[in-house]
């Protein structure tokens, strides 16, 4: 179980996130909704350790890795896809995939794992990560995070600017993660996409929490949504 234990985080004297707790289960996606400056990518940022804590905890499985150096936190088993995939765009597929797989000393039955859900990627192994479609980069952000055999999976927008087939893609992967009892946090623009997807939703208002709800309650009622995020 990832838990947020009243966080607040922001950048330098700004605070963007204000006591925030939400506590994703294993085997459960967590939709994290909100208006545009709400606070979603400072909270995956502070989650990682990338954003000091102004206050609270964030623990995985009763283990305070807010305590952590930031460069343990994948270490401790949270997988992080950020927004605009941010890959080592001079390196190979393979060594990208590499840095994953040593982060938490996964060996080979890992990275043919991984591969088995990207095959895309066992074709283009020895290219420069800079040459990929914008696609197949997310393919490859993703399957970097997975590499890590991860307890907990952060994605922040991982359908953006993608054609509906590899938005597809992308939705099975995270579904069988949520099989193989991962507990995921996504943040996502796409509803629509997300509520056929998603088991909760939590919505961040001004860097607040709000309604944590079922998100079958939300797809048999959108103006809910909408009373949210909407403009």
């Amino acid at each position: 179980m990832l838990e947020l234990d009243s966080i607040s985080a922001g950048y330098g004297k700004a605070q963007v996130l204000r006591d925030f707790s939400l506590s994703i289960r294993a085997g459960e996606i967590v939709c994290l909704l909100g208006r545009n400056g709400a606070g979603k990518t400072t909270c995956m940022k502070a989650i990682m350790g990338l954003l000091p804590l102004m206050s609270g905890r964030v623990l995985l499985d009763g283990q305070e890795v807010s305590a952590l150096p930031a460069h343990h936190v994948p270490r401790a088993g949270i997988g992080y896809i950020p927004q605009g995939r941010r890959l080592f765009a001079g390196l190979s597929v393979a060594q990208n995939l590499e840095i994953g797989l040593r982060a938490r000393g996964s060996g080979h039955d890992t990275l043919e794992e991984v591969l088995e859900l990207f095959p895309r990627l066992r074709e283009r192994m020895n290219q420069r990560a800079e040459t990929l479609s914008g696609g197949e980069q997310q393919m490859l952000s993703t399957a970097r995070a997975l590499c890590l055999r991860p307890k907990a999976l952060l994605l922040d927008e991982p359908t953006e600017g993608l054609q509906p087939s590899m938005i597809e893609a992308i939705r099975q992967v995270i579904a069988r993660m949520r099989s193989a009892g991962v507990a995921v946090l996504l943040v996502e623009q796409r509803v629509d996409a997300v509520l056929s997807l998603a088991d909760r939703v939590a919505f961040l208002e001004n860097g607040r929490g709000g309604a944590v709800m079922d998100a079958e309650e939300l797809r048999a009622d959108h103006s809910i949504v909408d009373r949210y995020i909407g403009v």
